[in-house]
């Protein structure tokens, strides 16, 4: 997976902003980035957008994530990334308990 940072700010150590392009990924995964995110502390919005008008047509997702309370946004984005793989392993063990 490659990922490219557009755009990171921290305005007065409060609140902060990240948008970083993730290569090669679909609405499938972005949904399920975008909802954890908007379950971990202090991220006050997330957001993806497939083809923005600035970029020209580019098409690898844009996700923008920005939090509140002091949480730096990559610590943000690593905890909702962690949190989609606890997901997934959830999921995995109910299906194998089911089958």
């Amino acid at each position: 997976m490659q990922l490219r940072v557009i755009n990171q700010e921290q305005v007065d150590g409060d609140e902060g902003e990240l948008s970083i392009e993730i290569a090669g990924e679909d609405h499938t995964f972005m949904n399920v980035l975008k909802g954890a995110l908007l379950e971990t502390d202090g991220v006050s919005a997330a957001t993806y957008d497939m083809n923005p008008e600035q970029s020209g047509g580019q098409t690898d997702p844009v996700l923008t994530v920005k939090t509140e309370n002091g949480v730096e946004t990559l610590t943000a984005l690593e905890s909702g990334a962690r949190r989609v793989v606890q997901k997934a392993e959830s999921f995995t063990e109910a299906y194998e308990s089911a089958a």
